[in-house]
C-alpha cells in the first residue's frame, strides 16, 4: 500500500495520529479505528457541558408548529386586505366636448349640454340683466340659420330671454318648476300666460354624465310626444264633436257623454233611464188620470225613431201635476224591464208641466194581436227620413193604453241625449198586444234602439197595488 506523509496535511486541519494505508483496488479496507486529532488551540479552550449550558434549546412539537403557521396566515391576511381597502387617489371627470362641424368646413360650433329647463331660465334672467345694460344694438339675438334647425333648449333660452326682457316675471312654481308670466299688452308675448319650465330628469342625468346629445334627444323626444299627444287629443275630440250619437259604432250609447259637452249627464248622471225594475214598494198610488182626446198627429223618422208629433189638448193629470202630451215614439226591443224580463217594443208617451218637468208614461208592448192604432202610425210613415208626414184621420191615445193601468214610478233621465234628468217616470205593468207583422215593420227601419239599461242607484220605486 502506499503511504501519505504527515507533513501533506494542513496544520489547522484534524490530522490522524497513525499512518493510514490506502487499500489497494480490488483489496477490503483495512479494519482499523482511528482517532480524531484537535488542533492545538482548541485544548486551551475550556471545556464546555453543551447539554447543561444550552438556553436556547426549545422543544418543537406539533401544536406550536400549528399556532407558527396560523399567525402567519393571519399576517397576511390582514396585509391583503388593507392594500384592498386603501383609498386610492380621486379620478378627475373630463366632460367631452362635442365639436359639430360647420357645413363650409372652415368653423366648428361647440354644442352646449342640454340642461334642464331650470338652468335655461336661470341663463336667461343672466342675459337679460347683461342686455339692460348694453347698447341696443347689441341686445339683437341673431336667428339660426334657416338652414340649420334650432336647438329645443336655444329656442327655451332665447323665448325666456324675450319674455323677461319684455317685463315678465320668473317665480318659483311646484316642485322642479318655474313659472313665467308675460306682461299684459305685449304683442310677441302670450297674453296673461303662465309658461311652466319643467325639469325633465333623464335628460339632466344624461347632461350630468357628459352626454349633450343624449340630452338633447330626450328633452326633443319628450316634446314632440306631449305635441304628438295633444294633437291627437285634439283630433279625436273634433272627430267626435262631428259624430252623430246612435245606438251602435263610433257614436254608440258607450261614447253619448263625449260627443258634446250637453251630453255630458249621459255619462256622469246618477239619475239614468232605463233601469230594471225590482222590489218596488207596493203602495196605494194615485191613478193616472189620462185625458186624451182624438187628435191629429204628424208622423216623422228622425233618423232615431219613429215619432209621432200631437196636436195640443191632450193632458195627463199625476200627484195634483198637469202635464200636456207633446210627442210619443218607439223602441225596439223595450228599453224598461220588469224583473229582469225585456218586451219586443215600448212606446214612450212624452209630457211637459207648465213649468218645463218633463213626465213620461210607458207603454209596454208585446207579441200578439194587432194593434189600430200603431198600424194608423204605420199606414202615415213618410217615404224620407227627417220628413213630416200629417195624418188625414185623428188619432184616439186612449186605445193605446192597457185596459188595467197600475204602473211602476221612479225619477229618472231621457234615455236619449241629452239624458236630462228630472224626469217623472210611470210604466204601466200591463203589456199590451201588437202583431209580429207590425214589429217586422219597425225592425226594418231600426233592428235595435233600446238604450241598455242603467244602474238603479239605490233609487226609491214605488208599485202601485
Amino acid at each position: 500500500m502506499a503511504k501519505t506523509p504527515p507533513a501533506a496535511v494542513a496544520a489547522a486541519a484534524p490530522v490522524l495520529d497513525q499512518e493510514v494505508e490506502s487499500p489497494v483496488d480490488g483489496e477490503p479496507a483495512p479494519k482499523k479505528r482511528f482517532t480524531l486529532k484537535m488542533p492545538a488551540f482548541m485544548a486551551r479552550l475550556p471545556k464546555l457541558d453543551l447539554k447543561s449550558r444550552m438556553p436556547f434549546r426549545i422543544p418543537l412539537s406539533k401544536k406550536l408548529l400549528i399556532l407558527i403557521g396560523a399567525s402567519v396566515l393571519t399576517v397576511s391576511a390582514a396585509g391583503a386586505a388593507a392594500l384592498a381597502f386603501w383609498p386610492g387617489e380621486p379620478e378627475v371627470v373630463h366632460k367631452p366636448v362635442v365639436a359639430k362641424k360647420s357645413k363650409k368646413g372652415k368653423k366648428s360650433k361647440r354644442v352646449a349640454p342640454a340642461a334642464s329647463a331650470a338652468s335655461a331660465a336661470a341663463s336667461a334672467v343672466e342675459s337679460t340683466d347683461m342686455a339692460a345694460t348694453m347698447p341696443a344694438q347689441t341686445t339683437a339675438r341673431v336667428a339660426p340659420a334657416a338652414s340649420e334647425p334650432e336647438d329645443p333648449m336655444d329656442k327655451l333660452r332665447r323665448r325666456l330671454g324675450e319674455t323677461l326682457s319684455s317685463g315678465g316675471k320668473l317665480e318659483n312654481g311646484g316642485p322642479g318648476e318655474l313659472k313665467l308670466t308675460a306682461r299684459q299688452g305685449e304683442p310677441k308675448t302670450m297674453p296673461a300666460a303662465h309658461v311652466t319650465a319643467r325639469v325633465d330628469p333623464a335628460a339632466d342625468q344624461a347632461a350630468s354624465r357628459g352626454e349633450p346629445a343624449v340630452a338633447t334627444k330626450i328633452a326633443r323626444a319628450r316634446t314632440d310626444a306631449s305635441d304628438d299627444h295633444a294633437v291627437h287629443h285634439d283630433a279625436k275630440a273634433a272627430a267626435l264633436q262631428h259624430l252623430q250619437w246612435s245606438y251602435d259604432g263610433a257614436g254608440g250609447p258607450e261614447a253619448w257623454g263625449k260627443l258634446k259637452p250637453d251630453f255630458a249627464k249621459c255619462a256622469s248622471g246618477t239619475r239614468q233611464s232605463p233601469i230594471d225594475i225590482r222590489d218596488g214598494i207596493q203602495v196605494n198610488l194615485d191613478p193616472i188620470q189620462f185625458d186624451y182626446k182624438p187628435t191629429a198627429f204628424r208622423v216623422i223618422d228622425n233618423g232615431h225613431t219613429v215619432q209621432v208629433n200631437v196636436a195640443p189638448g191632450n193632458f195627463i193629470e199625476v200627484n195634483g201635476k198637469r202635464f200636456e202630451l207633446l210627442q210619443f215614439h218607439f223602441h225596439r226591443p223595450s228599453e224598461e224591464r220588469i224583473q229582469g224580463k225585456q218586451f219586443d217594443m215600448v212606446v214612450h208617451l212624452v209630457h211637459k208641466d207648465a213649468e218645463g218637468r218633463l213626465a213620461l208614461v210607458a207603454v209596454l208592448l208585446e207579441r200578439g194581436g194587432a194593434h189600430s192604432i200603431v198600424q194608423t202610425v204605420w199606414n202615415n210613415l213618410p217615404l224620407e227620413k227627417g220628413e213630416e208626414q200629417a195624418a188625414q184621420v185623428p188619432l184616439d191615445l186612449n186605445q193605446l193604453l192597457p185596459a188595467e193601468r197600475s204602473y211602476y214610478t221612479y225619477m229618472g233621465s231621457l234615455t236619449t241625449p241629452p239624458c236630462s234628468e228630472g224626469v217623472l217616470w210611470m210604466v204601466m205593468k200591463r203589456p199590451v198586444p201588437i202583431a209580429q207583422e207590425q214589429i217586422g215593420i219597425f225592425a226594418r227601419l231600426y233592428p235595435m234602439n233600446a238604450r241598455p239599461v242603467q244602474s238603479a242607484s239605490g233609487r226609491m220605486i214605488k208599485e202601485s197595488n
